[in-house]
């Protein structure tokens, strides 16, 4: 069995001392014992290799050493001999590049490694693949072609971990011609190791490889990268784990594949169109569902897909060259066509001209003709102008607000805000032009800061924990845009440590105005908080679980409430242990919300019940919010994007993607308990609801109650803190 790099010992020939002698055989075999034990310490293989995320970072040394989990496949050349035959060169390591047995013999693991070959044909520019097979629907009856894998190929040994593939399909033209040795070509590969014995899992690679066999640069597709999946998938991965990357899958996902089950073609510029449009695809609005029939006859049904962002946003995904390196990362703009824009607008007829202004389109030559990439207006024709988001239109004045100080900030007293209101250029933005719906501006004080919630505020507040108030008419200005502002309300007259007073609001816009494009729309200032000790104390914010730019790895520009509010800060001085949909539950919309409970809008219980989503009919769980104006809010058919190592949507086992600075294993022990009068109990100790409101088993809630004592609370750390046995990272490790 081949030794990890921390097991080799280097033995040099020296000169002895004598005094060594004097410690007889047994003392100088403890000097090398001890020796080797400093050596295997000197170098932290689990903290160098594998993050926290991964099974193995919690393994033994013993068992790293002895098992060198985790795959690396690297490919070494490929050739395509005039005959077609096709050969590929690759290694398999661990990812510290020491060589694995496939077998599973000298090595812990059998791998399993499969291998795609395609090409770009000449005027053309997305793959098509040497490897494909029929496959004929066992609903419709339908053959279809689709690329796969290379299979009945064989295998050579060069060296350990070293390998020779030969694939049984051999290279050939479109239409059965003569291939073209001066074309781009692909080569994927990717497999699996198996090491559950180990309890680590199956460990997942995949690579490619570009090549012109004639000899030359490669000019491969090079659209979108994988970073830009990953801002919300995490790991893009599929068919069980082991195909990962947008680099491997366009090699099958091309217009060479179809879903005989279906018809539906799995293109990539198309399948991702539609995946992501989802609900919003206008065939799924007038009822025909969208779906694609994959391996073992399951349905996957992309119609209740809900994109976390506009799906106007297309540099979401098509990410600037800049950004990500794709060197085609203009092609959306440059290169319209049939296919990728229809897949959106799928209910454009381009034989008939039907929904597109009455023209048809017998090609994709005349698309950019009128869809240039950009116009002299938004909302035009051109394609930057078509995918303008309202609330993000370039016209806007803007709105920026600034907190100075807090005056008059003690306990008992009404602590007067000094603020400006300005544009985006600078000039005043009086709070007075703020006064008429939709225009709005408004403060919001909460505290402690330890923790919100509970606190109250004086007679006829009904917000628990906080207040709000608009200061839109009362605020004293100065032509600069220079204000101060009152609070009618004061500050507990009980109050200890740091309170906090958020400012949220948003202008109304009217867009070309005089065209028959005219629409109105409101956009949103960034919400901006202040903190200030109403004791004397030292002025603490309040902790920091989460981070908006981890909110906008998903949702872009996450703004709530009407463009009021986006910022983490803001949200919890009004998403806190005390607050519930009270005061909006009367008048619901929906006449079976009037007769439920209430419902906790506290932050923690929130985000994590809403991102768990529809694996809460898992646990015969949903969850509803009763919102402004009695709005319904059913969000329990969300499809958390995130992947698991295997392929599959909604894993919320991966708390960074939201939390900072490890702060899921800060447990909120001993802050204030939530109300939570839908769940099966309330109140519930703070660290319990964070938990359970992913863990819904009843069991789950049993164990952290019967953790829980009446007079000392919650004992969560004692188990779950960081470098326990059962550390919170550790248990959600996935890979």
């Amino acid at each position: 069995m081949g030794l990890s790099s921390s097991l080799y010992l280097e033995i040099k020939i020296m000169r002895i001392p004598s005094s060594v002698f004097a410690v007889g055989r047994y003392g100088l075999a403890l000097t090398l014992v001890i020796a080797g034990s400093v050596a295997l310490k000197s170098e932290p293989v689990r903290k160098s290799v594998f993050s926290k995320h991964e099974k193995a970072y919690y393994a033994s040394d013993a068992t790293i050493n002895f098992v060198r989990p985790g795959l690396t496949i690297t490919v070494v050349s490929a050739t395509i001999a005039q005959d077609g035959t096709i050969s590929v060169d690759y290694k398999l390591s661990d990812p510290k590049g020491l060589p694995l047995d496939p077998a599973g013999i000298t090595t812990p693991g059998a791998i399993s490694v499969s291998f795609v070959a395609a090409f770009i044909p000449k005027g053309q520019t997305q793959y098509y693949s040497y490897t494909t097979r029929v496959q004929t629907s066992a609903i419709t009856k339908v053959s279809a072609t689709q690329a796969g894998a290379d299979s009945g190929g064989t295998t050579v040994k060069v060296t350990d971990g070293e390998f020779i593939y030969t694939f049984k399909t051999k290279a050939a033209g479109l239409n059965g011609g003569s291939w073209d040795p001066t074309a781009t070509h692909r080569l994927g590969a990717y497999g699996s190791r198996n090491l559950t014995e180990f309890d680590l899992g199956t460990n997942y690679a995949s690579t490619t490889f570009d090549f012109v066999p004639a000899g030359g640069k490669p000019a491969p597709r090079d659209v979108i990268r994988t970073a830009s999946c990953n801002k919300c998938h995490d790991d893009l991965a599929f068919h069980g784990g082991s195909r990962r990357g947008l680099d491997l899958c366009i090699m099958c996902h091309q217009p060479q594949t179809t879903d005989p089950d279906t018809g539906n073609t799995v293109d990539m510029k198309v399948f991702a169109h539609k995946i992501h449009m989802g609900s919003q695809l206008p065939s799924v609005a007038a009822g025909t569902p969208y779906q694609i029939i994959g391996f073992g006859n399951a349905v996957s049904d992309y119609s209740t897909v809900n994109l976390p962002s506009d799906p106007r946003r297309c540099t979401e995904c098509h990410e600037d060259q800049k950004v990500t390196g794709a060197t085609q990362s203009k092609a959306w703009m440059t290169n319209p066509n049939r296919a990728a824009c229809g897949a959106c607008h799928d209910n454009v007829n381009f034989a008939s001209g039907q929904n597109h202004v009455n023209l048809p389109q017998a090609s994709d030559g005349q698309c950019s003709t009128c869809h240039i990439p950009q116009g002299e207006l938004e909302f035009d024709a051109s394609i930057i102008g078509a995918h303008t988001v309202p609330t993000e239109s370039l016209t806007r004045p803007g709105l920026v607000f600034t907190l100075l100080k807090v005056d008059n900030g003690q306990a008992g007293k009404t602590p007067t805000i000094t603020f400006t209101s300005k544009d985006y250029a600078g000039n005043a933005v009086l709070p007075s032009s703020l006064a008429t719906s939709p225009n709005r501006i408004a403060f919001v004080m909460a505290g402690p800061t330890s923790d919100y919630g509970y606190t109250n505020f004086g007679a006829g507040v009904t917000t628990p924990g906080y207040v709000s108030e608009n200061p839109a008419t009362a605020a004293k200005c100065d032509n600069g845009g220079t204000c101060t502002y009152t609070f009618t309300h004061a500050v507990p007259a009980e109050a200890k440590g740091t309170f906090a007073i958020g400012v949220e609001g948003r202008r109304a816009i009217t867009l070309l105005p005089g065209t028959t494009q005219q629409q109105t729309s409101q956009y949103g200032a960034v919400n901006k908080v202040i903190y200030f000790s109403v004791d004397g104390s030292k002025v603490t914010p309040r902790r920091q679980v989460v981070d908006i730019n981890k909110c906008n790895g998903c949702h872009v520009s996450l703004s709530l409430h009407g463009e009021n509010r986006n910022q983490i800060e803001q949200c919890v001085l009004c998403h806190n242990p005390s607050e519930n949909d009270s005061s909006v539950r009367g008048v619901a919309t929906n006449a079976a919300d009037k007769t439920q409970p209430n419902q906790s809008v506290n932050f923690s219980l929130m985000i994590h019940k809403i991102h768990t989503g529809e694996n809460m009919q898992d646990f015969n769980r949903t969850y509803t919010i009763v919102g402004f104006g009695g709005s319904h809010n059913d969000f329990s058919d969300v499809r958390y994007p995130v992947m698991s190592p295997t392929g599959g949507v909604g894993d919320t086992t991966k708390c960074d993607m939201c939390h900072v600075n490890n702060s899921e294993a800060n447990f909120p022990i001993g802050k204030n308990a939530v109300l939570d009068t839908q769940g099966p109990m309330s109140p519930v100790p703070a660290t319990t609801m964070a938990c359970t409101s992913c863990h819904m088993k009843i069991s789950s809630l049993a164990h952290a109650v019967s953790q829980t004592d009446a007079k000392f609370g919650e004992s969560c750390d004692v188990c779950h803190a960081t470098g326990t046995e059962f550390d919170v990272a550790k248990m959600h490790a996935g890979k």
